[in-house]
């Protein structure tokens, strides 16, 4: 699934040539694209018609176009959904499920997901944040993150830290490729207890976590397969930069012990034995 770097490369695609402009025309192809909107795919589109775009924006995994009619269209990627910006006459993908044109011409914006788990709705905006989102914590790039309180949240939580880091109620745009690089940047194994993080450690995570963000930002994000690319349609690179993710048996970038892969959470974690040791007491 696309994490924090994914989807501000797709967010800042989409305000460069999307801002502005005035939505002429929408189509839904697909009913599950729209499934989160109660109103289907009829109300969907004629909400959106006329609507000029004001600002293009995200918090974690979400994306949103804030319209001029304080609505938002809201928008969730899941695990293959992209948006690309193609003109009107390009053959249609396989897996197109909507499309928008706009009253000034090309170029169109289509959404398409292979898996459908992503998704499209109109919401509120409330405080400039869809309604239906407002649950979700900043991310640590947001100038609204604020240390201080998460660090009292994140202590309070009693659970191991990567648990933790993946709980958007806590923290957004976090996924399991980030957590784990960002932990062996932070050289912390993943069951350790939030409890027995101290204030220093805590920022060193936060730094190693920003620090890795960044660094996927100027590769363009991470792709393994076709399924994440930016509006252009191109892959990110930054999957030749990780240092544990997707690594295991090859040597730690730090110290060349081999990486390991251990399942979590029905999933899989990556950690350097020798600089991310078990600690004493995990929190499985």
């Amino acid at each position: 699934m696309p994490e924090l770097p994914e989807v501000e490369t797709i967010r800042r695609g989409l305000a460069r040539h999307l801002v502005g402009r005035r939505i002429g025309y929408a189509e839904v192809f697909h009913p599950r694209a729209v499934r989160r909107h109660s109103g289907g795919a009829a109300d969907f589109t004629g909400r959106l018609i006329g609507r000029r775009i004001q600002a293009v924006s995200r918090r974690g995994k979400y994306l949103w176009f804030a319209l001029d009619s304080d609505l938002a269209l809201l928008a969730h990627l899941g695990m293959s959904g992209q948006f690309l910006l193609v003109d009107a006459a390009s053959p249609s993908p396989k897996h197109l499920r909507a499309r928008f044109a706009f009253t000034d011409g090309d170029p169109e914006l289509r959404f398409v997901d292979q898996r459908t788990f992503g998704g499209l709705a109109l919401a509120p905006l409330i405080a400039d944040v869809p309604a239906s989102i407002s649950h979700i914590a900043p991310d640590i790039l947001d100038v609204a993150f604020d240390e201080a309180e998460f660090y009292r949240r994140f202590t309070e939580r009693r659970t191991g830290v990567k648990r933790a880091l993946l709980d958007q109620t806590l923290i957004s745009g976090v996924g399991n490729i980030y957590a784990d690089e960002a932990l062996w940047r932070a050289r912390l194994h993943y069951a350790t207890p939030t409890a027995d993080i101290s204030a220093a450690t805590c920022r060193r995570l936060l730094a190693a976590l920003r620090a890795v963000f960044r660094a996927a930002l100027r590769a363009g994000g991470t792709s393994f397969d076709a399924l994440y690319v930016n509006v252009n349609g191109q892959s990110g690179f930054f999957d030749r930069s990780l240092a544990v993710y997707g690594r295991a048996g090859q040597p730690c970038r730090r110290c060349g012990t081999a990486i390991v892969r251990e399942p979590f959470m029905n999933r899989s974690s990556f950690r350097c034995p020798a600089c991310q040791p078990v600690p004493r007491r995990p929190h499985w």
